[in-house]
């Protein structure tokens, strides 16, 4: 199933970015990548994640895995 959210994620990026920007420079492309990126990661809730950011979602399982340790 991977490869699902793989080409999930790669067809988002481009509809919502490549194909929509004309990069001036590399310099220009890796920034608006970058911020796209940040976004996606820690901005917009996703379905799979129960709603969640992707960011949210790791602190989450970060601080469960930490509990499950710390009871042992």
């Amino acid at each position: 199933m991977q490869n699902g959210f793989v080409e999930s994620f790669n067809g988002r990026m481009r509809d919502e970015l490549l194909n929509e920007t004309m990069f001036r420079s590399m310099a220009h492309a890796r920034d608006l990548i970058r911020a796209w990126a940040d976004d996606y990661n820690e901005e917009r809730p996703h379905s799979a994640l129960g709603y969640q950011t992707p960011k949210a979602f790791a602190e989450r399982l970060f601080t469960m895995g930490r509990q499950q340790r710390c009871a042992r």
